[in-house]
């Protein structure tokens, strides 16, 4: 959960520059993830300035734990929140652990690098 260190009250309406302070993502990020996650919808006030209620810094810390720490796309990550059982959405996400694992990858990276070397040896001859 994002620390406030402001002295204002838990509900309290924050800026962007608080959010991204408290929580660890920059302020352009997000604003790309306003328009990326149709569901984040900070109010904005005159001169469009942003304010974020204790539920849109919820959401923000949600969409961060699958983007960035769980290896969803942002595809996967909207289709998560939805809690639209998508096969295709879910199939995106990133399982690095499966994707390289430790006991397979030295053949992999040894078979690629004896194909580059055949390829490279052909391109000389």
């Amino acid at each position: 959960m994002a620390q406030f260190d402001d002295g204002k009250e838990a509900g309290a309406l924050r800026t962007i520059g608080e959010v991204a302070k408290a929580t660890g993502i920059k302020a352009h990020v997000l604003r790309y993830w306003e328009q990326q996650f149709p569901m984040l919808k900070p109010l904005t006030r005159s001169g469009g300035r942003r304010y974020y209620r204790p539920e849109d810094v919820e959401l923000v810390e949600r969409i961060d734990r699958l983007v960035n720490r769980e290896g969803y796309t942002l595809k996967g990550a909207k289709a998560a929140l939805k809690g639209v059982p998508d096969q295709q959405a879910a199939a995106q996400q990133f399982d690095a652990d499966s994707y390289w694992g430790a006991a397979d990858i030295l053949p992999r990276l040894k078979a690629i690098r004896d194909d580059l070397r055949a390829a490279l040896s052909q391109a000389s001859a």
